[in-house]
């Protein structure tokens, strides 16, 4: 009797709207956390090497393909070096028994310092074999990965895609320790449900279901009268919400927030958007992206930016923007941290 064939994740084929991650990097457990940005980087890179993933060899990437919407290559430096120093440990099976192994993410590599430079990489060995080894994957659309705005929006839409296509299962369980290992929470934050729940889960809850192809729903489930554990679900979405997905996908990230809330209509009465916000005028100060970019790495500064001009649609215009703006994304940081 022929035995079925298993379906190898790196037979799998990047394309023009999505790339690959093998499993196992989905749901793998952050020693180190990492940043969105570091989390983005890292999944460019295993595109990029996706051909020769597998060998023995080094892979070159162009910095300005690492960049983004960010002028500069400090971002990029500051990703690569956290993920060379990033311990994950990742579950596997070895010799039909579950193991946990501890690898780090991302071997030597060499920048070039021009601005228009290339970053030459390499893949570690033993993250390697696990790659060569892996049966299961998730298909990321390149849209929504760049849409996202938390590392843990980004990380769930990554488990929703890695489980989305299973036949028989639309639920998952994890206790809340795996659940905040695989967020990459950092140890002594959110310790609490109400505070996981609040910062983490529903925030990325939100985003997940306005702008990827499923719906997914996060329930709490209770030992006595404790949280100890959630029932992660999720379904394919039907034509209409799908392309309303889409629709946000096409839209600027300015306003995302209010309009995947509902309360966009509400923002519009209440708070119109003032002349001097749209002003050539009133722009921000290239010097003032740089502070910003050097105090809290790793943030998204562009979107925090279009937090604080809807934040500020209807109030007084501040007298020092740039002043205003830096102050707005320290308490922005401290509401959100990643």
């Amino acid at each position: 009797m022929a035995t079925k064939q298993t379906y190898r994740t790196i037979e799998a084929r990047p394309n023009a709207e999505s790339l690959v991650k093998p499993g196992e990097l989905v749901d793998l457990v952050e020693v180190t956390p990492l940043t969105l940005a570091d989390r983005r980087i890292y999944n460019q890179l295993l595109e990029n090497a996706w051909d020769a993933i597998d060998k023995p060899v080094t892979h070159v990437i162009a910095k300005a393909d690492l960049r983004g919407s960010h002028n500069s290559n400090d971002r990029v430096g500051e990703s690569i070096e956290r993920l060379m120093s990033a311990i994950v440990k990742i579950k596997v099976t070895r010799d039909g028994e579950d193991a946990i192994e501890r690898v780090q993410l991302l071997g030597g590599n060499i920048e070039t310092t021009r601005r228009d430079g290339l970053l030459e990489y390499e893949i570690p060995q033993r993250l390697r074999r696990i790659i060569k080894d892996s049966t299961v994957f998730a298909r990321l659309q390149r849209e929504v990965m760049f849409a996202l705005s938390s590392k843990y929006a980004l990380t769930l839409y990554e488990m929703i895609q890695k489980r989305g296509n299973l036949r028989y299962r639309s639920s998952e369980k994890f206790s809340l320790d795996d659940l905040r290992g695989i967020l990459g929470v950092p140890k002594g934050k959110l310790t609490s449900w109400s505070n996981l729940k609040l910062r983490a889960i529903d925030p990325a809850v939100t985003e997940v279901n306005a702008l990827s192809d499923y719906l997914v729903e996060v329930h709490p489930v209770k030992t006595g009268r404790k949280v100890t554990h959630i029932e992660l679900r999720w379904w394919r979405k039907d034509a209409g919400t799908t392309a309303e997905a889409e629709r946000e996908l096409s839209f600027s990230k300015v306003g995302r927030k209010a309009r995947i809330s509902g309360e966009a209509e509400t923002v519009a009465q209440v708070k119109p958007r003032p002349a001097w916000l749209a002003s050539k005028g009133e722009a921000l100060r290239t010097e003032t992206y740089e502070t910003a970019r050097l105090r809290y790495p790793g943030y998204d500064i562009y979107h925090v930016e279009g937090e604080w001009r809807s934040w500020s649609a209807g109030k007084e215009p501040a007298r020092d923007l740039d002043r205003a703006f830096l102050a707005f994304f320290r308490s922005y940081v401290e509401k959100n941290p990643i």
